[in-house]
């Protein structure tokens, strides 16, 4: 119960950057992903996609999850979901990475909004209604604060589900993601990460 109790503190606290923007705190939220290089106590160094070295500090209570593979198969209707997208010549959202969240983070940071895991990307936090199997992949319909979109999931569009990890997993070497806090000296702490397991990297 407590591990499960961890992993949803973890997953609320990395979507809720939205939801963060609208009432600005002290800090600023910063969405970094990266490798680890090294891990000395409660300071965390890594090597950012961007090419800098950053260091965050880890907030007394961190906590760490991760992810498993899925299939599209495993998409079902009623599902809450977060999917990055990007538009395609079609004119329609094509699905980039597709995760299925525990029922307990239902509703969490709902909405559609641009994202920056790929150029032009858009997410989605949204409730399954429907799915339709189309000539380009299967189209996902989904329902988010009443509004009804939908995107086209391929069959190389990579689908996870969340588990609990602990701070083993933030070894050299290993891909992580996580919304971290930035104060106005430019420090940066983290909470919540989600790290690389089984050879299964964070995509977000």
């Amino acid at each position: 119960m407590r591990r499960h109790a961890s992993l949803i503190a973890a997953l609320a606290a990395l979507v809720a950057l939205p939801a963060l923007a609208q009432s600005p705190p002290a800090t600023t939220p910063a969405r970094i992903r990266g490798t680890v290089e090294k891990l000395d106590g409660k300071v965390l160094t890594i090597h950012s996609r961007g090419g800098e070295t950053l260091t965050l500090n880890l907030a007394d209570n961190f906590s760490v999850s991760a992810l498993v593979k899925k299939t599209l198969a495993d998409v079902k209707p009623n599902d809450y979901i977060a999917s990055t997208g990007i538009k395609g010549t079609d004119g329609k959202l094509h699905c980039v990475e597709l995760r299925i969240f525990p029922e307990a983070l239902r509703g969490t940071a709902e909405g559609q909004f641009p994202w920056d895991g790929v150029p032009d990307s858009t997410m989605t936090n949204a409730t399954v209604t429907g799915l339709v199997e189309g000539t380009s992949g299967q189209t996902i319909k989904v329902n988010f604060k009443g509004t009804d979109a939908d995107f086209v999931a391929g069959p190389d569009c990579p689908v996870f589900g969340y588990t609990s990890g602990d701070p083993s997993l933030l070894k050299p070497g290993a891909a992580i993601f996580t919304v971290a806090q930035k104060a106005a000296d430019g420090t940066l702490t983290a909470s919540r990460l989600t790290a690389e397991k089984d050879g299964v990297k964070p995509p977000m």
